[in-house]
């Protein structure tokens, strides 16, 4: 039994308590979004995010602006995704889905003229390397037709690649189009898992793409890895962790793989008998961090690891760290525009999500609206609880009287029921309540979403949405 307590630089401790987490591990939400898009309302559409966007004009706006492009297409399908993924070798549909793409960028770029300047890109997916090289360079020099980027050493331009379906040459091209860091998709190293998940990806093809990033000059390379997987076991996770090591990169994302198959067809392929017990998860996960650690690794939250003197943990020692859809980011307060099938974007005090299926997608940008399906405009009471969860999320501790400068509350009283519930959380180690502060404990770090969602007022809510949604997942 793993039970140890973990230093990480700059005095930020883990205590990994297996039978705390065993006991308090629960259904929740992973808190990209407070509220969270199972709260999104129909109500909210297109004409509501236009309004959102002149509003940002109307107040002279000056921040930079984030992008984010969904690409859905896949050439296979892994058995453990959850995305939002279109599985075809047919090409034709790209092409198609690129055309209209492009039309929504001009959109949104029409919308935002004078007030586009954009210091983050992120690329996601399905596999976005689906696009050819030719077509990625098309959509490239569109971007920057109708948004203004950030030079390369001050914007942070990503892309996610399926190692499996890139060259050496490609992902040196991919630099050459502008983007300095690229997150790879591996899961697993060992091939009975990979088999089982049917994602075969031999550890040479991941580390050619990997040396190929480091020819190419890109900034940072992340590394994506999921625990829990069939077949998998403590000895061939801790395999898969040396070999991660070994490969260097910049970040690791380990994931608690959600095995959902009421909600994702490609899970009901997944032999539930070959799946690790939640004790046998809860052992990979605490000898991995325990590893990582070793291996100088600094725990930034969730499931995120990084380097000491990658951005992200410098970004989490200054207090600007940021959390938005795409996880952990080094730009806080920038407004979200996001393009493609069932993208989000947070624009002023609004989340707006696209329409989910290319039908509908291609109809409403025929008719020259933005795909907007539903979204929700925020309360001021929205906007106190965000800033109060992205807040614990990010720094792992909350000044109180800096909220009351924020927000015209008196947070005692305010917050007395939350308060309250939270002395249940401090009696089991998981925060620390002072007169002006509240601090998450090292065992409460890998908690983080427990103690958030005290504050989450739609959780609290006579009827809430069923936790079976994608929206919610083990908290650890």
């Amino acid at each position: 039994m793993l039970h140890n307590v973990i230093p990480i630089t700059n005095a930020r401790p883990i205590d990994f308590d297996p039978d705390l987490i065993r006991k308090l591990s629960q259904n929740g939400p992973r808190y990209t979004s407070y509220p969270t898009a199972d709260r999104f309302s129909e109500a909210f559409g297109y004409r509501d995010y236009l309004q959102a966007v002149a509003g940002l004009r109307t107040r002279g706006s000056v921040k930079p602006l984030s992008l984010y492009l969904h690409i859905p297409f896949c050439e296979s399908v892994c058995y453990y995704c959850a995305c939002n993924k279109i599985v075809t070798k047919n090409h034709d549909k790209a092409v198609t889905y690129l055309g209209y793409l492009k039309r929504e960028i001009e959109m949104q770029g029409r919308l935002f003229a004078g007030m586009n300047q954009v210091e983050q890109l992120h690329l996601g997916g399905g596999t976005p390397t689906y696009f050819t090289d030719a077509q990625m360079e098309e959509l490239m020099e569109h971007l920057h037709r109708w948004f203004q980027f950030a030079p390369d050493g001050t914007g942070e331009y990503s892309i996610e690649i399926d190692p499996r379906t890139v060259s050496r040459e490609r992902v040196l091209s991919l630099r050459r189009q502008g983007f300095n860091r690229v997150s790879l998709g591996v899961q697993d190293y060992d091939p009975a898992v990979q088999a089982a998940v049917n994602r075969i990806q031999p550890e040479a093809e991941t580390q050619a793409v990997i040396d190929a990033a480091r020819e190419a000059g890109f900034r940072s390379v992340s590394i994506d890895l999921i625990y829990g997987l069939p077949k998998q076991s403590v000895a061939t996770m801790a395999q898969t962790i040396e070999k991660v090591i070994k490969a260097d990169p910049d970040r690791i994302a380990l994931y608690n793989y959600a095995h959902m198959p009421h909600l994702f067809k490609p899970q009901r392929r997944i032999n539930e008998a070959d799946m690790p017990s939640a004790d046998e998860r809860l052992d990979m996960l605490g000898r991995s961090i325990r590893r990582l650690e070793r291996a100088g690794y600094v725990y930034i939250g969730m499931d995120h690891f990084a380097k000491p003197d990658d951005d992200l943990a410098v970004a989490q020692r200054q207090g600007r760290l940021h959390r938005n859809f795409q996880g952990y980011s080094t730009h806080a307060d920038m407004d979200l525009v996001s393009c493609g099938v069932s993208a989000i974007s947070a624009v002023a005090a609004t989340y707006s999500q696209n329409v989910k299926t290319l039908d509908a997608y291609y109809g409403l940008i025929d008719k020259n609206e933005l795909p907007v399906a539903r979204g929700i405009r925020l309360t001021m009471d929205d906007a106190l609880r965000r800033t109060i969860i992205q807040t614990l999320m990010c720094d792992f501790e909350l000044s109180m009287p800096s909220v009351e400068q924020g927000f015209p509350i008196a947070f005692a009283s305010y917050f007395a029921d939350e308060l309250e519930r939270l002395k249940v959380l401090e009696s089991d180690g998981l925060v620390s309540i002072g007169p002006e502060w509240l601090s998450v404990t090292p065992k409460g770090r890998f908690l983080i979403r427990n103690v958030c969602m005290v504050f989450d007022r739609y959780l609290q809510q006579a009827a809430p949405v069923a936790r079976g949604s994608i929206s919610y997942s083990r908290t650890i």
